[in-house]
């Protein structure tokens, strides 16, 4: 069987360090390991329309800018498939077979779909698509016959329930569709970066981000007013650094070579962080070093944006290149799962046979 990654992201605004140890990184390692034979990865527009219906210019204007994200960060079109999900009918039909294999209660009890309506305080007002997000999330990684998705943890609840759906459809329909596997960040920091002012996610809609395509500048302000350890009053008080989101970005970005250039009289992040927990080290300092480590692992990043912004018709074509090839292998797709379904009726002269 063929070694097959579909991940994404909405276009709701521009990407953001929390993304990138995540999910972007990784991609960006996979694809260029040449252990898969295919990489997909999705701009998932519709997906984003489904809490943005009244304003789809903002999903529309974030297309780009996602896509700049993707090019800058290292994900090469050469190598991996980018394309944007409304561009591809065939993912809508599917969502619509693969619903009546999931009941109500089940949908209900989705910790992600939960958190998310709790997030946006949609209470009773839930928009029918947002609340079938996990169908819709189900036929992207099965249209390209996906073996691994690689996501954060929040998003463990919406591929639990896609197998679900597989082993559904495969008992009911026979042996149609192929069961992913997640592939979650092997840094436990990077399952999920918490916000600069402390909360426990970087959200664009709270305003905590450290965004991929901020200014040196930018970077640098939000870091030196980061959230830090409340009781660490004094350079001589003892601090924590679990739970520190200082130390939490530390442990996501930082490699042996940053102390060895940024700051060698500390061996590494253990040595840093058992001085800061016995006391005499200031927040400052802690904080000077991890921006000069984030502009160490931004600064390419910034340098092939602003090199691709330079290119904005290339990066057009890029999408529909991508998106006409993601739609051709999702079309064999939705036949292969039309046939097990036995509503292929003009493919199938037995329906003749009555």
């Amino acid at each position: 069987m063929k070694k097959i990654i579909l991940t994404g992201d909405r276009p709701t605004g521009r990407l953001h360090v929390g993304h990138y140890v995540g999910s972007l990184r990784r991609r960006v390692e996979l694809q260029d390991s040449g252990e898969y034979d295919k990489i997909f990865i999705m701009i998932a527009d519709a997906q984003a329309l489904t809490d943005n219906a009244d304003h789809p210019e903002k999903v529309r204007q974030n297309i780009m800018e996602v896509a700049l994200d993707y090019l800058s960060a290292g994900l090469d079109p050469d190598k991996s498939t980018i394309f944007i999900q409304s561009m591809v009918s065939e993912l809508t039909e599917l969502t619509f077979y693969y619903s009546n294999l999931v009941t109500v209660s089940r949908l209900q009890r989705n910790p992600t779909v939960k958190a998310e309506i709790a997030m946006r305080n949609f209470e009773a007002s839930i928009p029918v698509g947002f609340f079938t997000y996990p169908i819709s999330q189900a036929a992207d990684i099965t249209a390209f016959k996906a073996t691994t998705v690689p996501v954060g943890e929040d998003q463990m609840p919406m591929l639990e329930q896609c197998r679900e759906i597989v082993h559904k459809f495969n008992s009911v329909y026979g042996e149609a569709l192929v069961m992913p596997n997640i592939l979650l960040p092997d840094n436990k920091a990077c399952l999920r970066l918490p916000g600069i002012d402390g909360k426990a996610k970087m959200s664009k809609s709270l305003g905590n981000c450290i965004y991929l395509s901020d200014t040196e500048q930018d970077v640098k302000k939000k870091v030196m007013s980061m959230f830090t350890d409340p009781n660490h009053l004094r350079v001589e008080d003892p601090g924590r650094t679990e739970g520190n989101p200082v130390f939490i970005y530390l442990e996501a970005f930082s490699r042996p070579e940053h102390f060895a250039q940024f700051w060698p009289e500390y061996a590494g992040l253990d040595e840093l962080k058992a001085h800061y927990e016995r006391g005499g080290l200031g927040d400052v300092k802690v904080k000077k070093f991890l921006n000069k480590v984030l502009q160490a692992e931004l600064a390419p990043i910034r340098a092939r944006r602003k090199e691709w912004e330079q290119r904005l018709p290339e990066v057009y074509e890029i999408l529909k290149k991508g998106s006409m090839e993601a739609q051709a292998i999702a079309a064999e797709t939705l036949k292969d799962v039309k046939a097990a379904m036995k509503i292929n009726y003009f493919d199938d002269e037995a329906i003749l046979r009555m």
